[in-house]
């Protein structure tokens, strides 16, 4: 159950990058701040178009660990890139929430008020979410169905 959450919660983060990147502006401005304004090429190509390529391999990721296993090294690996995807949205989500709760990063970087609260609000709890369910799916990843459910 774990992997397809973790699927959607990637696919879904991927329409939202494609739906910027093709000129869509809902959420972006709370997201992006004034890149969203601007939109150089280089933050549609990487931050848009890049960033929803990313999470759809994320969303395969996460159906892969929805599937039985070998026991070789492809289990290993695909256990593997759950836990980590795990690590790197959990330490990105805590240490954004961190930055924004304590003004560490004082004047040197250009946060609204409203962007400030849509972060620690909205998009940053998504961040922490996804980073516990592929940690959740990485865990239950390679059992069998009897092993889950207590049974031989």
């Amino acid at each position: 159950m774990w992997g397809r959450i973790a699927c959607a919660w990637a696919v879904a983060f991927a329409t939202l990058h494609f739906y910027w990147a093709l000129g869509g502006d809902w959420g972006l401005r709370v997201s992006a701040g004034p890149l969203a304004e601007e939109r150089p090429g280089w933050f549609v190509a990487v931050g848009l178009w890049g960033v929803g390529a990313l999470c759809l391999v994320g969303g395969v990721l996460g159906w892969l660990l929805t599937r039985p296993h070998p026991r070789g090294l492809a289990g290993r690996v695909v256990k593997a890139l759950g836990w980590g995807v795990c690590a790197v949205l959990l330490v990105r989500g805590i240490a954004v929430e961190v930055l924004l709760l304590t003004n560490s990063a004082g004047q040197e970087i250009d946060v609204s008020p409203e962007q400030r609260l849509w972060t620690l609000l909205l998009w940053n709890p998504w961040f922490l979410v996804g980073g516990l369910v592929f940690g959740l799916a990485a865990r239950g990843a390679g059992r069998s169905k009897g092993a889950r459910s207590g049974t031989a």
